[in-house]
């Protein structure tokens, strides 16, 4: 696995690793903790190196399963968590980036991560009561402080990003991004080219959307969020099946899979991008960080880059609450 590197010069794997789902979100949960540590471990062993995770999932059991299994290998990684939420009786009720706020979370996640630094440090969502300045003078105080080394923003505007980076470097920013997810495309990844800031996808194959295993017929148990998003929305999922249709005929041509074509467009948009993909399996990890040996032509990009707007994607990505989170 090559490297990448982000902002203030971070190198990570070109393919990192999302843990949110081996606590949460998509369907039962995994009963067995040692083959999760036995998975993260394997991702090291596959060449992985960039891990992400946060003091919500779970709430905080995914930081602690990340912190168990990769404390043996800590000088080989790096991992990112997030703040920016206040958790109540095991759920996320409001948003809270109050500089205590951030301070509290710091030193609960450094104990649960089983480290005395965190590399990444995301601000999980922008919170309109606090401003972004105070966030990234906060986050700057806590690197001199020799507890974070880096700053990230997840799902954060183009304007909010500039007015973070005037007041402390931003290493990378985090947004979904995937073949059928463009948003970033209209104003932030312009943004980060020009302040050199590196950008990490989440949800890089569109929630298993993109590796042709989900369609119509798939049944979401309840406890899976794709059960309550519009996309995954039965009409919306018939609509969207030609996008999905179009790269596996692709992957077929090139001995791929879809996933490590949705992939391969992603790494091949730039070089400081590095996604994440979440998965709960050691042949996913393996397949996904093979598609660092898929080479898309120009034209082949080209014609991955117009695909979302000749399908016409339907259906937001989040349910009208969670939409309403979003920095715009």
């Amino acid at each position: 696995m090559h490297t990448r590197t982000l902002g203030q010069g971070l190198q990570v794997s070109a393919i990192g690793l999302g843990a949110m789902g081996m606590s949460q979100s998509y369907g039962p949960n995994p009963g067995d903790r040692d083959e999760m540590i036995a998975v993260l471990r394997s991702a090291v062993d596959l060449g992985v190196t960039f891990f992400d995770t946060a003091e919500v999932y779970g709430p905080y059991v995914n930081e602690e399963l990340v912190g168990e299994a990769l404390e043996p290998v800590r000088d080989q990684v790096v991992i990112a968590t997030k703040f920016g939420w206040d958790v109540q009786d095991g759920a996320m009720v409001a948003l809270n980036s109050r500089p205590e706020q951030i301070r509290r979370v710091a030193d609960a996640s450094l104990a649960r991560l089983r480290t005395d630094v965190i590399d990444l440090f995301y601000q999980h969502r922008v919170d309109p009561d606090v401003p972004i300045e105070v966030v990234a003078g906060t986050v700057g105080e806590l690197v001199a402080e020799g507890k974070v080394r880096h700053l990230g923003l997840s799902e954060a505007s183009a304007a909010t990003i500039r007015q973070a980076h005037a007041v402390f470097p931003v290493t990378a920013v985090q947004s979904e991004y995937s073949l059928w997810t463009r948003d970033p495309e209209t104003e932030v990844l312009r943004t980060l080219a020009e302040l050199g800031i590196g950008f990490v996808p989440f949800s890089p194959l569109g929630k298993g959307f993109l590796t042709g295993t989900v369609d119509t017929s798939t049944t979401f148990a309840d406890d899976d969020i794709r059960r309550r998003l519009p996309r995954f929305e039965q009409q919306n999922l018939a609509a969207n099946a030609a996008l999905v249709d179009h790269v596996k005929e692709l992957a077929e041509a090139k001995d791929a899979t879809p996933g490590q074509i949705a992939l391969a467009w992603l790494l091949a948009q730039q070089p400081w991008i590095a996604p994440i993909p979440g998965t709960r399996r050691t042949s996913r990890i393996r397949e996904n960080a093979d598609a660092t040996t898929v080479a898309l032509s120009a034209d082949e990009v080209a014609d991955l880059d117009g695909l979302a707007q000749r399908i016409a994607v339907r259906g937001d990505r989040y349910n009208a609450q969670h939409m309403g989170y979003i920095d715009r």
